[in-house]
């Protein structure tokens, strides 16, 4: 009996929807949507750019120290 819905299953991935009801169901789902007002928006901005600013400090702080590191034990401590 489960080999029954298989088959359904698979009949139901094979159904095509055409574009025009594409089309309609994505402009419903986006009628849903809670759209943020210009001031979250520009909130979420800098927070976003913030945290982007602070994660390409940390992860260059990390490349050159550890670079600094790899290399002082490959050439044998003498950097200069």
């Amino acid at each position: 009996m489960a080999g029954g819905n298989a088959v359904r299953s698979r009949d139901r991935r094979t159904e095509r929807t055409g574009p025009v009801l594409f089309y309609r169901q994505v402009v419903a789902e986006l009628r849903k949507v809670v759209w943020p007002t210009q001031q979250q928006l520009v909130t979420y901005f800098f927070v976003v750019m913030v945290f982007v600013v602070f994660m390409m400090a940390l992860v260059s702080g990390l490349d050159l120290a550890i670079g600094r590191a790899v290399f002082r034990v490959f050439a044998g401590g003498s950097s200069s």
